[in-house]
């Protein structure tokens, strides 16, 4: 029992603290509702500028908590695309603040109308593990750029970079505009249950759940950034050169721990043989050796990596085929491995995979491979290699998917003009760029009259003849 009020209490505690923290935004944004673009830029800037001077700091503190992160991958996946997207923002805020002008059917005039977008108030944001800076930056500019307050609950499973960035941000921002928020499960869950003016949530889709389920107590509107099995169909006459080096690219990049790496790929069945080939091929040429490789990625920790080889174990007593690309392993750098003979059955073909394991599934005809993800939860990306526009535009119209990519992998993401989101499963609603600006906005309309009011001729009495006759022009 002792125990059970220890528990209670420490509970209770969390829950108060976060309470804290968030009246103290909410009052801060009751004082300042409508933040000029001048305020917002100089955060933006604020932002820019801690994020190029401490990058060796982020850098150091990610490959910390995987035991080695690849310099270049944090460079490329979470450096690079935070700094643009704050300078595509920062260009493009004061366009995107204006009142968008709405035309008035001539059964109204004279009059008005615009659409105004105005901040929500206080955001929360709920950042994963795989990639703990720009899962931060992304939703956090655009809820800046928006005007808001914002909070941020950081990765347990990426502690010393949850510090760094708690500390770095203590730095620049105000407790009341930026909070980051440290802690293990029991935070993350009383941090959900705040009744934020909107809550964004990236990671596994039974989390997301649970997080769905604590906003609505608050009917607080959510963001959910999931993930899924995202497909890669590789098509009958593109060069397997061209699709192995992509998806291997999009595979490997953080040792598969994207949400929107290759989960699977679709190849057509006389083809299977080529493609392992090729895809072996371009994987060496990335990483020509595993140990004290530089360049190589460990899983983040000693539970993803046990979830992994049950997947591998699973799938080896259930009869498939494991095609290990090195003869030699490294702690936590697991060998990237290729599956052959899989079935439904598998626990690797149910679950997202989020590590370096790529199943390949053949099929005869591309109606084969549509039926095949169709048949399935509806995914976060989908990527197909092939160079005929029929059938690309046949992928785009027959099949559902957060995002696509044509012959690539993974650079959708960083596209700052295009939404990202996922559908049904793998996610809902989208963030990034113009569209991060309008999820973290209420857009509001607002009808306008002056002096003269012609609607006085519909009021009642009813029966008159000037109505009569406006019935006659409006309603045919």
């Amino acid at each position: 029992m002792s125990a059970e009020i220890a528990f209670l209490q420490e509970s209770q505690q969390i829950a108060s603290e976060l309470d804290q923290v968030f009246q103290a935004q909410r009052q801060a944004f009751a004082a300042n509702p409508m933040p000029t673009a001048g305020q917002r830029l100089q955060w933006l800037k604020t932002l820019r500028t801690l994020l190029s001077d401490e990058r060796q700091a982020l850098i150091d503190a990610i490959s910390s908590d995987f035991g080695n992160r690849s310099a270049d991958e944090t460079l490329l996946a979470e450096l690079m695309p935070s700094l643009l997207g704050i300078e595509y923002a920062s260009k493009h805020l004061k366009r995107w603040m204006k009142p968008s002008r709405r035309s008035v059917g001539m059964a109204f005039q004279p009059a008005s109308a615009k659409v105004v977008y105005q901040p929500l108030g206080v955001i929360g944001v709920i950042v994963p593990w795989n990639y703990p800076l720009f899962l931060a930056i992304g939703p956090l500019v655009g809820a800046l750029s928006a005007g808001n307050r914002v909070m941020l609950k950081l990765s347990e499973s990426t502690p010393t970079t949850a510090e760094l960035i708690k500390r770095l941000f203590a730095r620049v921002f105000p407790e009341d505009l930026v909070s980051v928020v440290l802690g293990e499960a029991e935070v993350g869950m009383a941090f959900s249950k705040l009744p934020f003016d909107h809550l964004l949530f990236t990671g596994a889709t039974s989390v997301g759940k649970h997080v769905m389920r604590a906003a609505a107590e608050n009917l607080t509107p959510v963001t959910l950034e999931l993930g899924g099995k995202s497909p890669a169909i590789v098509s009958r006459d593109v060069p397997l050169k061209d699709a192995a080096e992509r998806i291997a690219f999009g595979k490997t990049l953080n040792a598969g721990q994207t949400c929107v790496a290759p989960d699977y790929v679709l190849v057509p069945e006389d083809r299977v043989d080529g493609f392992v080939d090729a895809y072996r091929k371009a994987v060496l040429q990335f990483y020509p050796t595993l140990v004290d490789n530089p360049d190589y990625t460990s899983i983040i920790n000693e539970r993803q990596q046990a979830r992994l080889n049950r997947y591998l174990s699973d799938a080896t007593d259930k009869g498939a085929k494991v095609i290990s690309l090195f003869n030699q392993s490294q702690g936590r750098r697991m060998p990237f491995s290729l599956l052959l003979n899989v079935t439904d059955d598998m626990t690797v073909m149910q679950d997202e995979i989020f590590g370096p394991i790529l199943p390949i599934v053949p099929y005869s005809r591309i109606d084969e491979a549509f039926a095949y993800i169709n048949q399935r939860p509806r995914p976060l990306a989908l990527y197909y290699f092939g160079y005929n526009k029929a059938e690309q535009k046949r992928v785009l119209d027959q099949t559902h998917s957060g995002g696509v990519c044509l012959n690539d992998t993974l650079m959708h993401v960083a596209q700052d003009d295009m939404p990202f989101g996922g559908i049904g499963p793998s996610g809902m609603g989208h963030y990034h760029g113009h569209e991060g600006f309008l999820t973290f906005s209420k857009a509001k309309g607002v009808f306008i009259k002056q002096r003269f009011n012609a609607a006085r001729v519909i009021y009642p009495p009813y029966g008159k003849a000037i109505q009569r006759l406006v019935y006659k022009l409006f309603i045919r």
